[in-house]
């Protein structure tokens, strides 16, 4: 056996060094802060292409970068819709290009692709911001394979698409790639088809995070909380509705009168998120135009940051206590 008094000298320069470590990257990210604190960013000349313009923090996005000077791309499933047009509106001449693109089609996507090609500014495509997506709720056994596979197409292979398409122009001009994820990568609860879409964006992140950066392209995640009364990503859902659409098979183990409480439950969650969507647009934004963006931007009220942190460092046993108290 050790000796106690060497295992403890042991646990002591352990922790010396850990703590020099921290300090020590502490003092880089100060530096690297301080050093480009008064850097300018230029927009004027720079595109960014963003999915998912037709509302939402898509849209809001877009006007945003339009007032900033940048050369917006906006791709939307309805570009002869409402939020489509008011970006034509709010833009001058030429500023904004307006396009049709379901992330779901290869074919739409070389399409897009070839047109920013054709209309690039002098500056070329800075940014690639995925930010369309689906939304939806409810317990495993409720839900389809196709409706899983739906998910998977949109919310994941959507991101992916887009990636594999511009790539090549972003790494031309080192920019930027922004994918908006959620806070629901990490907390999960009766929503395990959304969670598990933008679980598997981050971990696609992480890798592309670390393959882009020999290039100089940042590649950064955004986690938002809830912000549906900001962006209607998750509409109410009717109980009655959701009982008659259940496989006959879901209808023995689930009561109808615990689909009425789980749909009021998430109902009024939904209605309690926050109506600040600026706050992610701000993020999206520092992602864009920071020298040294983060690679992650959790956006979310303190309760939020507080359940991922939990789920981050309890074990799992003891945080599924928590959550199955919380819901």
């Amino acid at each position: 056996m050790f000796p106690i008094p060497w295992l403890c000298s042991c646990f002591f320069e352990t922790q010396i060094l850990v703590y020099l470590l921290l300090f020590g990257l502490a003092a880089i990210a100060i530096h690297t802060r301080l050093r480009n604190k008064h850097v300018v960013f230029d927009p004027r000349g720079r595109a960014v292409l963003i999915t998912g313009c037709d509302s939402g923090f898509g849209n809001q996005l877009a006007h945003r970068l339009l007032d900033m000077g940048f050369t917006v791309f906006a791709t939307c499933l309805f570009p002869d819709g409402e939020g489509a047009q008011s970006l034509i509106t709010h833009a001058s001449p030429g500023q904004v290009k307006v396009i049709r693109l379901d992330v779901t089609s290869d074919k739409e996507v070389e399409q897009v692709k070839q047109y920013v090609q054709d209309n690039l500014p002098d500056k070329g495509l800075w940014g690639l911001v995925n930010n369309a997506g689906i939304c939806t709720w409810g317990m495993v056994e409720w839900l389809t394979i196709e409706k899983f596979q739906r998910f998977l197409d949109v919310n994941l292979l959507g991101g992916i698409r887009t990636t594999l398409a511009f790539a090549p122009l972003i790494r031309k001009t080192k920019g930027r790639m922004v994918f908006l994820s959620s806070m629901s990568a990490y907390v999960s609860s009766m929503n395990s088809i959304y969670s598990l879409t933008k679980a598997a964006l981050e971990k696609f992140c992480d890798s592309l995070r670390l393959e882009m950066k020999r290039f100089g392209v940042k590649v950064c995640i955004i986690e938002p909380g809830n912000y549906t009364p900001a962006t209607n990503l998750q509409p109410h859902e009717n109980a009655e509705k959701l009982w008659d659409s259940l496989p006959a098979e879901a209808k023995k183990i689930y009561s109808k009168e615990f689909i009425e409480g789980a749909t009021y439950l998430v109902n009024k969650t939904l209605d309690d998120g926050s109506k600040n969507s600026y706050e992610v647009v701000d993020a999206i934004v520092d992602t864009l135009t920071s020298p040294t963006p983060k690679a992650r931007y959790l956006v979310a009220n303190f309760v939020e940051k507080v359940l991922v942190y939990l789920y981050l460092w309890l074990p799992t046993l003891l945080f599924d206590k928590i959550l199955s108290i919380t819901y």
